[in-house]
């Protein structure tokens, strides 16, 4: 059996992987791709911790996680379609620009 610290190295490398992709890029697919890593990494924490726990919960609110996750997806790359529709590039510096 994996020990439980691995998991929570695992997971705290992916979440900062992700975190460094959202601060650091400006492309917005970048971006929505980064904050997925960001939510895989809080995915795998609760899994384990849920797992060593022997409860529940954790398992439910990865799946609520998954189930926002393809939302967030759905949605982010709509607005990224949109966004570059109009400006014809998807770099998150011009669409601060054109807030309205």
């Amino acid at each position: 059996m994996v020990p439980f610290k691995y998991y929570v190295v695992l997971s705290l490398i992916i979440f900062s992987i992700g975190l460094l992709g959202v601060l650091l890029r400006k492309n917005l697919i970048i971006v929505l791709v980064s904050f997925e890593i960001i939510m895989n990494g809080l995915m795998i924490f609760l899994a384990s911790v849920s797992y060593y726990t022997k409860d529940v919960q954790g398992y439910i609110l990865v799946f609520f996680l998954l189930a926002l996750a393809a939302v967030e997806a759905g949605v982010g790359l709509t607005l990224v379609v949109l966004v570059y529709r109009k400006l014809k590039r998807i770099y998150t510096d011009e669409v601060n620009y054109y807030r309205g």
